[in-house]
């Protein structure tokens, strides 16, 4: 395969406020099939990702959690890899913005923009919104609050530092405008240039008082870098960019992006402030930034606060991670909003995955075991209705290619899906059953070579999109000839092998009823109180003597996943002071989920003997408060250093 060169891409750096729903990891699941599809081409790929850890929410959310948000942000950063993990997500480097070389970047870059004379100090009045980490001005609110997410503002006032964009406004206006690839989609470039940039932008504040998490300004420490100055560098940093100009040699290979694959709400970010802030550094531009739409529940946006989000983990357990993939790409448009309903999701199942390719591939493993004994051959001359079938193969490679260079996923996969159906048509129109009965076996075996060969070309121009199932095609097909670059031409499937003797279901049918009634079963389980009868239990008195025996410790939860065997069950594990790390089995997963719990300071009985549940250990108790329809975890009272005796 011949190297076509670099191919640098980025997802935007998740956030780390807690568990991402599907809506969050439709993006990485599409920059993944983007990165896979590159690297299928011959492209040397550098596909990176990440997590955002810094500002004033994560500071907030650590201070309700007892911990300190270096603790928080590595829970959940942990969470969000495994997250990927589990999504077969194949990046290249993971930054956190928290890493040593990222923070002092970060702090060089701003120091040499303040001293060049692009940053300045000042002081800001206006309008915050603390999730959104975003100022406002009053214009550009909605209906009074964030036009992004819709929460209230606060007034915020404050000293701060400004970067001056005006000095480089008209400058991005003709880059823009010259380069009509750098905003993706079209319309998104239209917004921004005639909503933002145009109507004059306004210096941005780059720096806080207010809250300490973040980054200093190492020369005036009562300030913290901006969270979009920090977390916007991570592109270049996590490549080896350094202001001082030693740049590692990554930085040197990979820099400029070829695209930065974003959420349409972040665009402002990435199509003015970054790119200002790269003709600041008299760095290259990114080649493209793609705005990509958002995957809704029914009608309205995805959101935790709402109580309508759906996690990935969540429709791996009932469908599959390749049939979660497959959703996510195929059902975003190119430019508008796409929904995500648990019936979607079973339609597409059964008509595409488990009718259309599924179907296909069963069938003519099966026609091939039959009549061949599993062995591939191609004896006969092709026919027209041949021919159609070879040149709807080589469409495909063409329409994959076209769309997948104008990022439109969702249309690289309905032109797979054109040949996987013109395959079943294929079969209508050959009866290789009748074929059979009339002894013409050179015609069958042809027929069923081509059908093999148009599976083959289809599994190879899936795998982006659907890994595991097309290792499972080629697996089925006995091939290793499975290289983009042997789609070329028809006909590279191996004569004189054999099939694979029983051929596996890729996607079993799934009745709607039944599954919709366990996901609601299980949902109405998940959110059950505790019985009564369980929490009035009456225990017996004890003497002061009795009570002393206990070792009641403050600790902080490391890490913290669903216990293999039992659905109620999280196991923790928990430091508990000087270097002692218990794992503690607790039956809190009704209430908390494993994000929930990583991160926290809690109480733990620390000589309680050790007890197997359901096959795994447990050294210990986390002390927690009961209610009839709640729980709570009994959290130290103030930031104790672990192991501190609670008495």
């Amino acid at each position: 395969m011949k190297n076509k060169g670099k191919y640098y891409l980025t997802t935007a750096i998740a956030y780390t406020s807690g568990k991402p729903h599907i809506g969050n990891t439709y993006e990485i699941i599409l920059s993944d099939a983007i990165a896979r599809y590159r690297r299928s081409q011959g492209y040397d790929v550098f596909f990176q990702t990440g997590t955002d850890e810094h500002g004033q929410k994560i500071e907030e959310k650590a201070v309700a959690a007892g911990v300190t948000p270096q603790a928080y942000v590595d829970g959940v950063a942990d969470v969000i890899r495994e997250n990927y993990k589990l999504m077969n997500i194949s990046y290249d480097y993971f930054v956190r913005t928290t890493d040593d070389y990222h923070v002092k970047q970060v702090q060089k870059i701003f120091k040499k923009l303040y001293e060049q004379g692009d940053i300045y100090k000042g002081k800001y009045e206006g309008l915050y919104c603390t999730p959104c980490e975003s100022f406002w001005t009053e214009s550009q609110l909605v209906d009074g609050k964030c036009p992004d997410c819709g929460r209230p503002v606060q007034k915020a006032t404050e000293e701060a530092y400004f970067f001056n964009l005006q000095k480089y406004a008209q400058r991005l206006i003709d880059h823009i405008e010259s380069h009509p690839e750098f905003i993706q989609p079209e319309s998104r470039k239209n917004e921004m240039l005639n909503n933002f940039i145009k109507p004059g932008l306004q210096d941005l504040c780059v720096s806080r008082t207010s809250f300490k998490w973040g980054i200093p300004v190492d020369f005036d420490d009562k300030h913290v870098v901006y969270v979009w100055i920090d977390a916007l560098s991570n592109y270049i940093t996590s490549l080896g960019f350094d202001a001082d100009g030693n740049h590692g040699e990554n930085y040197k290979k990979y820099w400029p992006a070829d695209v930065h694959v974003i959420g349409k709400d972040i665009l402002r970010f990435h199509t003015i402030y970054w790119p200002i802030m790269l003709m600041a550094l008299g760095q290259p531009l990114p080649k493209q930034v793609f705005g990509h739409p958002w995957l809704l529940v029914g009608d309205g946006k995805m959101s935790k606060s709402k109580g309508n989000a759906i996690y990935a983990d969540e429709l791996v357990k009932y469908f599959g991670v390749d049939a979660v993939r497959y959703f996510c790409l195929s059902e975003m448009p190119y430019a508008q909003d796409g929904t995500i309903t648990w019936e979607l999701m079973i339609e597409r199942i059964n008509s595409d995955l488990a009718n259309v390719l599924g179907n296909l591939v069963n069938r003519t493993i099966s026609m091939t075991n039959k009549y061949f004994v599993g062995e591939v051959s191609n004896p006969e001359a092709n026919e027209p209705l041949d021919e159609e079938l070879k040149q709807a193969a080589m469409n495909a490679v063409k329409g994959v290619e076209k769309k997948m260079d104008e990022l439109r996923v969702g249309d690289a996969i309905a032109e797979i899906f054109v040949l996987l159906k013109r395959c079943n048509k294929y079969i209508d129109e050959t009866t290789p059953w009748t074929l059979a009965k009339e002894g013409k076996n050179d015609r069958l075996a042809t027929v069923l070579y081509n059908l093999l060969e148009g599976i083959r070309i289809a599994a190879i121009l899936l795998e982006p999109f659907l890994p595991e199932t097309a290792e499972k095609i080629f697996a089925q097909l006995n091939t290793e000839v499975t290289d983009l670059d042997t789609c070329e031409s028809f006909g590279h499937l191996e004569c004189g092998k054999k099939v694979i003797a029983k051929p596996e279901i890729l996607f079993a049918r799934i009745d709607a009823k039944e599954m919709l009634d366990t996901i609601e079963k299980d949902h109405e389980k998940a959110a059950e109180p505790l019985k009564e009868a369980e929490e009035a239990e009456k225990k017996p008195e004890i003497t002061f003597d009795d009570f002393s025996k206990i070792e009641l410790k403050t600790g902080t939860i490391l890490k913290c996943e669903k216990h293999p065997k039992a659905d109620k069950l999280l196991v923790s594990q928990i430091d508990v002071g000087n270097g002692d790390v218990r794992q503690i089995v607790s039956g809190i997963a009704t209430h908390f989920t494993p994000e929930d719990m990583v991160g926290r300071q809690v109480i733990v009985v620390t000589n309680l003997k050790p007890a197997k549940l359901r096959g795994v250990e447990s050294q210990g108790m986390i002390l927690v408060g009961e209610t009839a329809n709640d729980e709570q975890l009994a959290l130290a009272a103030c930031d104790l250093p672990n192991g501190s005796i609670v008495r």
